[in-house]
């Protein structure tokens, strides 16, 4: 469990296509075997400590011929952003993929003293 010293909570939310592949025939698309994107996301504003991040599909469009494999991730989280990698393996064909993502966190305190 994740606690807040702070009485300042920040919460962001936003939304990402991450790929499009079916339009110019990209990897996600056309390719075989292990394939992975990755986006940075960035925050309005710097957390005082790291947020914990959720990220979800909120539009997917896989190939009906093929097993639909995916991996959705929030990686490399710090107080100005995160990174969000979507993973997919074999025969897999996914035509676009969006995601939405919230951050909840300690934002800081004006009243506090930043001594480093």
């Amino acid at each position: 469990m994740k606690t807040f010293e702070s009485r300042l909570l920040g919460i962001e939310q936003g939304e990402v296509t991450l790929f499009s592949d079916y339009e110019d025939g990209g990897p996600m698309w056309t390719g075989n075997g292990a394939r992975a994107r990755r986006d940075r996301v960035r925050f309005s504003r710097p957390f005082a400590r790291r947020p914990a991040v959720q990220v979800s599909v909120t539009l997917w469009d896989f190939d009906q011929g093929t097993n639909a494999r995916a991996d959705l991730a929030a990686e490399r989280v710090t107080e100005e952003g995160f990174e969000i990698v979507f993973r997919t393996w074999a025969d897999t064909r996914v035509a676009r993929i969006r995601v939405g993502w919230i951050a909840l966190g300690q934002m800081p305190n004006p009243d506090d003293w930043n001594l480093y």
